[in-house]
C-alpha cells in the first residue's frame, strides 16, 4: 500500500508516524491497520475528543434524546449542524460501502489489538464550535448555516479517487485556501488551534514510538506545529461572551418600549397603532416560519402569540415556546430517532421526521421573528416620526 500519506518526524527521540486520512475513504482504514500492526508502537493517537469517542463506541444513543432539554439548552441550531454534517458524511460512504469515521475505529481496534495506549488527541468539540460560533459574527452564522444545510440536499457525488486526492498535500492546500477566502474567521479555531491541541498531545503521548491517526488536511500543520510547544489548558478555554449582542439585545427593545410610551402619552390612537404593527410582523413572520416548518397548527398560534413578548426580552425566543408546543403534541419516537441518519438525506424526510421537525420549527419561528422586529420596529419609529 502506498506511504506517500504517512510521515514519519523524530522529536526529542520519539518516533512519531503521521497517517493523513481520508475520513469515507476504504483505503484509508485498511492503511490504518496495516501501519499499526506493522509498526507496533506504544500509543496511538486519534483525532476524537472524549464526546466524539463514546458515540462511536457507544453508539449515539438517539433513544436517549430529549428534544425538550435540546431546545431549553439552545442547542436546536447546533444539533441540526450535527445532523446536516453526518448526513454528508454517511452520504459520501455509502458510496463506498464503508462507516463515516471507519479510520478511527480501525485505529480503536487496532490499539486494542496490540496492547498499545489509545490517545484521543482532539479538543473538545463543544469548545471548537463555542470557539467558531462566537467568533463569526451574524453574518457568518447565517453563510455558514445555509452552507452546511445545503451540503445535506446536493445530489454531488465524488469518485473513489478524487478522494485519495483529497490526501495530497497540493489538494489540501488549495482546499484550505478556498475555505479561508468563504470563512476566513473559522480557519483559526477549526484548522489552526486544532492543529496545535493535536500536536501537543501526540508530542506528550507515552512512548518511544506513536502512531496517529489524523484528517489529512491536519498533517501540513501539525508537522509544523509539533516542533513548538502549546498550553492546552490555553487552547481548550472557551472564548468569553461579547457584551455588545447582549447590549444591542436590550437596546432595541427598550428603545421600542420607549417609542411607543411616548407616541401614546401624546397621541393614544398612533400609539395603538404602532402596538398593533408590532404584534401583527413579529406575530405574523414568526408564526409564517413555523408554517414553512410543517409546525402544529398550536405551535404557529404559539409562535404567533409568543413573538411580539419574545422580541421585547433577550432571554427569550419565539421559537422555543413553538418548539415545546411542537414537541408536545408530536413528540418524536424512539422510530424517528432510529430514521434520523436516512431521514436527512432528502428534503421530504428531513421535515417530515419528528425530531428534525420539532428543530425546524424553533429555527423558523425565531427567524420569522427576527424579521418582524427589523419590520415591526421600523413600522413604530415611522408612526413616531409621523406624529411629531
Amino acid at each position: 500500500m502506498s506511504e506517500e500519506n504517512i510521515s514519519r518526524l523524530d522529536i526529542n527521540g520519539k518516533e512519531i508516524i503521521l497517517i493523513g486520512t481520508a475520513h469515507v475513504s476504504k483505503n484509508s482504514a485498511e492503511q490504518v491497520k496495516e501501519v499499526i500492526n506493522r509498526e507496533q508502537p506504544d500509543s496511538v493517537c486519534i483525532e476524537l475528543d472524549e464526546q466524539r469517542y463514546k458515540s462511536i463506541t457507544e453508539g449515539k444513543k438517539w433513544k436517549e434524546t430529549d428534544i425538550f432539554q435540546v431546545i431549553k439548552d439552545r442547542k436546536a441550531t447546533l444539533l441540526l449542524m450535527n445532523l446536516a454534517i453526518s448526513s454528508f458524511q454517511k452520504r459520501m460512504a455509502n458510496q463506498f460501502g464503508i462507516n463515516p469515521g471507519q479510520e478511527m475505529i480501525q485505529g480503536i481496534e487496532s490499539a486494542k489489538e496490540i496492547d498499545a495506549k489509545l490517545v484521543l488527541a482532539d479538543r473538545d468539540i463543544q469548545t471548537t464550535f463555542s470557539r467558531i460560533w462566537r467568533g463569526i459574527g451574524l453574518k457568518g452564522k447565517a453563510m455558514l448555516l445555509a452552507q452546511v444545510i445545503a451540503s445535506i440536499f446536493t445530489k454531488e457525488t465524488i469518485s473513489e479517487e478524487e478522494l485519495e486526492k483529497m490526501k495530497s498535500q497540493d489538494m489540501i492546500d488549495s482546499m484550505l485556501q478556498e475555505f479561508t477566502d468563504n470563512f476566513p474567521k473559522l480557519k483559526k479555531p477549526l484548522i489552526d488551534e486544532r492543529d496545535q491541541y493535536l500536536a501537543q498531545k501526540i508530542k506528550e503521548a507515552p512512548g518511544d514510538k506513536v502512531v496517529a491517526v489524523l484528517g489529512a488536511a491536519h498533517v501540513p500543520g501539525i508537522k509544523e506545529q509539533i516542533k513548538q510547544d502549546h498550553n492546552l489548558e490555553h487552547l481548550a478555554k472557551l472564548p468569553p461572551k461579547s457584551k455588545i449582542p447582549k447590549i444591542i439585545g436590550w437596546s432595541i427593545p427598550i428603545f421600542i418600549i420607549a417609542l411607543i410610551v411616548y407616541t401614546f402619552m401624546t397621541n393614544a390612537e398612533a400609539g395603538m397603532a404602532q402596538i398593533l404593527s408590532w404584534v401583527l410582523w413579529n406575530g405574523s413572520l414568526s408564526a409564517l416560519g413555523t408554517l414553512i416548518a410543517f409546525g402544529h397548527p398550536l405551535a404557529v398560534l404559539t409562535a404567533f402569540i409568543a413573538a411580539p413578548i419574545t422580541s421585547l426580552e433577550p432571554f427569550l425566543a419565539a421559537g422555543w415556546f413553538a418548539g415545546f408546543v411542537q414537541a408536545y403534541f408530536r413528540r418524536p419516537n424512539v422510530n424517528d430517532f432510529e430514521r434520523l441518519s436516512d431521514d436527512v438525506h432528502s428534503l421530504k424526510g428531513f421535515w417530515n421526521n419528528k425530531v428534525t421537525r420539532v428543530l425546524l420549527v424553533v429555527i423558523f419561528a425565531n427567524i420569522g421573528s427576527s424579521i418582524g422586529t427589523f419590520i415591526g420596529g421600523a413600522d413604530v419609529i415611522r408612526l413616531f416620526i409621523e406624529n411629531l
